[in-house]
């Protein structure tokens, strides 16, 4: 696929991350993205394990694939001039540094775009660009715990609990370039770029919009379901006799076809349970008579039964059962890298029918100094 992207540049001040996630978003669709990193150590991220290729942990590898790494000091005049140069020519610039840093450095969005009025200033941070604590630092898991979604993540005897994926960091560096693209889009208009501003907790926030948005206008406290709905019954995870599978009844028709599929047709007439409100309001004793009955075969057995009678379920896979299943193997969503011996995860998304490529593996540290006129740093290590 040629890239869509092809002639933008980007510059990327990241680290970690959201940043580097939104880097990687624009360079899988074609744009040269420059990672500016520190001289001594790079990106904090080539340290964040154990070294998996050319001394640089997993997490560096995924952020950071067909990106240039150009070592910089910023603190420094010659690098201060460097960056002038490369702004200049840059269509996009992302940073997700502590706050203060870009403003001690000169480079905050209104100073940074007033000498570069075509520069599209893409700005992230934990907690937001205003407001009491928009100077204060975060990461993703303090966010998760300060925003409520942790409080709302787990059934109701489970302790509040970090969703495993990182969906605010990575949430967040999406809300990055769906701005960063739309203010591209203004200036073929205008001629000018401007700043797009994104936080951890905005996403966060937004992911739990409908929990927050209840009470505020209904007064529901969230109710915490663990795999299930506060709207739907049967919509949740049962033990089978074996492994666990997931049942989703989105209206009363389904539950019809699954009350029949289990032999037990007088539920869908059952006062207490004919529609999803009076479920709802009779979830116990629901529950009470369909886990039992659940745990008599095995996961494949009523698989094949609620398949067959259209019964939206699914197996909660394991992460290897996952990726070798049939279906996640025909998206092709794990790619090779190129020059590399291992795969990485691709952009959920294709165009014209085409899954966006990786265009190269991610970059040693300072490795393309000199195609930017630069020295090239001593490697560390």
């Amino acid at each position: 696929m040629t890239g869509i992207l092809e002639g933008i540049r980007v510059l990327e001040l990241g680290q970690v991350l959201a940043g580097p996630f939104a880097g990687a978003i624009f360079a899988d669709l074609g744009a040269e993205v420059l990672k500016l990193e520190r001289v001594e150590g790079g990106d904090d991220a080539r340290h964040m394990g154990p070294p998996f290729r050319h001394g640089d942990a997993l997490n560096f590898h995924i952020f950071n694939r067909g990106k240039k790494s150009i070592a910089i000091d910023l603190k420094s005049e010659a690098g201060r001039t460097a960056f002038e140069r490369l702004a200049a020519e840059a269509d996009v610039f992302i940073h997700n540094m502590r706050p203060g840093v870009t403003q001690a450095l000169g480079i905050d969005g209104a100073v940074l775009c007033a000498r570069h009025p075509r520069l599209v200033y893409c700005e992230i941070s934990a907690f937001g660009h205003v407001g009491p604590m928009r100077m204060q630092p975060g990461y993703e898991p303090l966010v998760q715990a300060f925003s409520g979604l942790s409080s709302t993540n787990g059934g109701p005897d489970d302790p509040p609990m970090r969703i495993g994926a990182s969906v605010c960091d990575q949430g967040t560096g999406m809300w990055a370039v769906i701005g960063a693209l739309a203010l591209l889009q203004r200036r073929h208009t205008t001629g000018r770029g401007g700043v797009v501003s994104a936080s951890l907790l905005e996403t966060a926030l937004v992911w739990n919009g409908q929990k927050a948005d209840a009470y505020v206008n209904e007064g529901r406290l969230p109710e915490r379901h663990a795999s299930g709905h506060p709207g739907f019954v049967p919509y949740e995870s049962f033990d089978t006799a074996d492994t666990p599978l997931l049942i989703c009844c989105g209206n009363d028709r389904l539950f019809a076809k699954f009350a029949t599929a289990l032999g037990h047709a007088d539920w869908a007439a059952d006062a207490r349970f004919e529609t999803n409100r009076a479920r709802l309001t009779h979830k116990d004793e629901l529950l009470a008579q369909l886990r039992p009955l659940l745990r008599t075969q095995t996961r494949a057995q009523w698989l094949a039964l609620f398949e067959a009678a259209g019964v939206p379920c699914s197996p909660v896979h394991t992460v290897p059962e996952v990726l070798a299943h049939p279906q996640v193997e025909a998206l092709g969503l794990l790619q090779a890298v190129p020059r590399e011996d291992f795969r990485l995860s691709a952009l959920p998304l294709s165009i014209d029918g085409r899954r966006p490529a990786h265009r190269a593996g991610a970059p040693r540290l300072g490795e393309h100094n000199a195609e930017f006129g630069l020295p090239s740093p001593a490697q560390a290590g």
